[in-house]
């Protein structure tokens, strides 16, 4: 990114309030091209997604209801049952009938990205690493029909009840969920899963917004390395949780390379040979390949396989790695 166009974004009002540094290392990290879209997704007011709840509800149904209240869903194209409305219909959408009954879960379109990827099948046994509040979670049970078995991992309390308060509302039943730290999973349950889900606890980056400071308040290049050590903890974990051949999605939603494209270029190195990078089949405009090196750092070759996500008026930023072990 050139420097004129750093600075000229640098200084517009709604970015003035985020951390200078930030700005400075987004404008590294991303391609010149994207830049400007990046940086104005911090003064973006996002288009509601939903989902609908197939264990409770179908689509007909629910789309019926909304439109009595006209509200005129949009469907995401890529992934069944999901959908958006107007960004001014937020509150309508949540006052609904509809929302409180569980027939549908509001969810940013990004997140629907990870159990889509990792694609569960019914009667297949799941663990969901870092699972509170349970978007994720629910979405698995609904792409497995409530047969199987999820385990649901959740190492905060405060965290760990909403997770089972929405489980119960959503009426998944085939979740357990545990109040437990998920770096000891692996250790204590290993080759044991068919399928593994980590949505790292990250630096939320790409939920930074211009008029919400509580949400950039606490960051710094320290947090980042102070998450990044969590991170690696509980991959590791997740790998040895892993039946052999089985599958594991890691993602985030920041834009750090160190949260990204380091932890999984450490974790490759760690089971070299037993573990690989796969491809990800879904192909969106808002799609960019991992980062093979930052600033000094240079990654594992095949952390191009892995999937930065933009931000756009429907998606936040997101990071997607879809790995195998061997």
């Amino acid at each position: 990114m050139s420097k004129q166009l750093s600075m000229q974004h640098s200084t517009d009002k709604p970015l003035s309030v985020l951390p200078e540094l930030f700005l400075k290392r987004l404008a590294e990290i991303v391609d010149e091209s994207d830049c400007e879209d990046c940086f104005a997704s911090f003064s973006r007011t996002i288009s509601p997604a939903f989902r609908i709840n197939t264990l409770l509800s179908n689509s007909n149904d629910v789309l019926c209801e909304l439109d009595t209240l006209a509200l005129r869903a949009e469907p995401i194209h890529w992934c069944a049952d999901a959908f958006t409305v107007g960004s001014q219909q937020r509150q309508q959408l949540t006052n609904s009938q509809t929302f409180i009954e569980g027939k549908i879960y509001i969810q940013n379109a990004s997140s629907m990205l990870a159990p889509y990827i990792l694609a569960p099948k019914p009667g297949e046994e799941v663990l969901d690493l870092a699972a509170a509040p349970g978007g994720k979670t629910l979405m698995m049970a609904a792409m497995m029909q409530n047969q199987g078995r999820i385990a649901a991992v959740e190492a905060v309390k405060k965290r760990f009840f909403k997770l089972k308060n929405n489980i119960k509302h959503y009426q998944a039943s085939l979740v357990d969920c545990y109040l437990k730290d998920g770096r000891v999973v692996g250790r204590q349950c290993p080759d044991r899963f068919d399928r593994v889900l980590l949505d790292a606890p990250c630096s939320s980056e790409s939920r930074f917004h211009s008029e919400s400071p509580d949400s950039f308040k606490y960051w710094s290049e320290r947090k980042i390395k102070e998450v990044q050590r969590k991170q690696k903890q509980l991959l590791y974990s997740a790998i040895q949780s892993v039946k052999s051949g089985g599958y594991v999605l890691y993602s985030t939603c920041s834009f750090a390379p160190e949260e990204n494209e380091e932890v999984v270029s450490h974790l490759l190195k760690k089971f070299s040979g037993n573990l690989t990078v796969e491809p990800i089949d879904l192909q969106l405009s808002n799609f960019r390949p991992g980062r093979l090196f930052w600033r000094k750092k240079r990654y594992h070759p095949s952390v191009d396989k892995t999937v930065r996500v933009l931000p756009t008026e429907t998606m936040k930023g997101f990071y997607l790695a879809l790995l195998r072990k061997c």
